[in-house]
């Protein structure tokens, strides 16, 4: 891809912000309407966190296989699709005539979403080649997550309380329609150098092991112990599977040799320990404030904002921060705060006042606004470009995996907690281990943080880029490419320079 003048690599990244946008709106917009889904389908705990994970869980499922099909056919072209599939089944799920039809059409919703921000974020990375510029271009990318998270609650609170639970999936019919109208215009095709070749195997065994895994969770309060045990083996199978399998193969579906980075690994248990926390805050949050305070949506949504106007405040600062200073800062003061928010609530019953309740979001809003510029950025950086689309989807899909596990073992402790007894009665008692595991990933982002920033892990990363870098080398020299392959060293050294 040649080189964009200043306005129109700002053009393309605004574009890419789009889809960001409608997926986050998509997340924080629906847990307010939960408590009134809840009510009009007739549905569970176990329903509600079913038609939260749906989407979450394939689209941690097809992330990977999205980002390397890009690379592989052309980002433009996917992330058209993707944005086609997602608005397609907005519009299908606002029709949706029962719990079971909503949780199909999510699923279409996530088809289309696995497509969107891993894509997105590769061309993000393969439009602003200066390290600088990419990382002031990935703080931006991370003020639209705050940007959706002060605006979710609000508008998803007032559709819900004047229109219905349908209209929120409305709203991301026009975003997509702009946002596919200009990628047609204005965003460059581009593509890896190197074709990655399909792995069916490998994605075979990634949707085995997180289906599995996260069934497994959602029912077990409710489910025979043998039940659970099998649906857990099935996933342990899985893992192990795709352990064995991936490192065997020439081009697997996740190149296990990314992981011999230091900060890319820790990057990666950092995206899900932080999105874990923050699917279960707002799950716990939403079903708190409507069921056991018994506000409205509007009004669950502007208890809430404290914590989203801090994501919108802190995400850029977070942005600017690492580009000019490296990611230490920030995850230091993401895991303090998100750790500090998680024990206020557990052990010192935040709930118990308005003033403690409003301090917990307002810290843990901080917390998550200081995150999740330093994951995306430590992801791609000094990985070889030609890679983008996959070391982009690995840190997507460790978001989603996050998100999927928070709501799914939060859900169920939850669950398991209520029992049979009254709701509002025994709700804080139960949520109460909830926080806790909250507190505890903040935590890991925490010392994760403090471990992976350092000058050892810099240089675990410099050998893991260069490897890479060999690999595709040595693929070449045995025939497998052609003139592409050669480029592909090129671009591929010249990013690691830039890097």
């Amino acid at each position: 891809m040649s080189e964009l003048s200043s306005r129109r690599r700002m053009l393309v990244l605004a574009i890419c912000c789009m889809s960001l946008l409608i997926v986050s709106l998509d997340v924080t917009v629906l847990n307010v309407a939960l408590p009134s889904m809840e009510r009009d389908l007739g549905a569970s705990v176990a329903g509600m966190q079913w038609a939260l994970d749906a989407y979450t869980l394939v689209l941690a499922s097809l992330l990977m296989l999205a980002g390397s099909t890009a690379d592989r056919i052309g980002r433009r072209r996917v992330f058209l699709t993707g944005l086609v599939l997602f608005t397609l089944g907005s519009v299908l799920c606002s029709l949706a005539p029962s719990l079971d039809w909503l949780i199909v059409f999510r699923m279409i919703q996530a088809i289309g979403g696995s497509m969107l921000n891993p894509v997105a974020m590769s061309i993000i990375t393969n439009t602003f080649t200066d390290p600088r510029e990419r990382a002031r271009a990935i703080g931006v990318w991370g003020g639209v997550v705050g940007i959706s998270m002060a605006a979710g609650p609000i508008i998803g609170g007032l559709l819900v309380d004047t229109v219905g639970w349908r209209s929120i999936f409305w709203i991301n019919l026009p975003v997509g329609l702009a946002a596919l109208l200009l990628t047609w215009r204005y965003v460059p095709e581009s593509r890896a150098p190197k074709a990655r070749r399909p792995d069916p195997v490998g994605q075979v065994l990634v949707i085995a092991l997180l289906g599995s895994l996260t069934y497994a969770i959602i029912e077990a309060p409710g489910s025979p112990v043998t039940h659970t045990l099998a649906f857990g083996a099935v996933a342990l199978a899985a893992l192990l599977g795709l352990l064995y399998y991936e490192r065997r193969r020439t081009e697997p579906l996740i190149d296990l040799r990314f992981f011999r980075s230091v900060p890319f690994s820790g990057a990666t248990v950092i995206a899900v320990s932080a999105f874990a926390a923050l699917s279960g805050f707002l799950f716990l949050s939403t079903l708190y404030l409507q069921n056991v305070r018994g506000l409205s949506a509007l009004d669950a949504g502007l208890w809430m904002l404290p914590m989203a106007v801090m994501c919108f405040v802190c995400a850029p600062i977070s942005g600017r921060l690492v580009g000019s200073r490296g990611p230490r800062f920030s995850l230091l003061m993401a895991g303090v705060a998100m750790t500090a928010s998680g024990v206020l609530f557990a052990g010192f019953d935040a709930e118990s006042s308005n003033a403690t309740l409003v301090i917990g979001y307002f810290v843990f809003g901080l917390g998550f606004g200081f995150v999740n510029a330093p994951i995306t950025n430590t992801a791609v950086s000094g990985m070889p470009r030609s890679q983008a689309g996959v070391a982009a989807a690995v840190a997507s899909t460790s978001r989603q995996t996050g998100g999927t596990l928070g709501v799914a073992v939060i859900g169920a402790v939850l669950a398991s907690g209520i029992g049979a007894g009254p709701y509002k009665e025994v709700f804080a008692a139960a949520a109460r281990p909830g926080w806790w595991i909250i507190a505890g990933c903040g935590l890991a982002v925490l010392v994760l943080g403090a471990v992976t920033t350092g000058g050892w892990a810099r240089r675990t990363a410099e050998r893991a880029a260069g490897r890479l870098e060999d690999g595709e080398g040595a693929s070449r020299e045995d025939g497998s490419e052609g003139k592409d392959g050669d480029a592909g060293v090129r671009g591929a050294a010249g990013a690691r320079t830039a890097g």
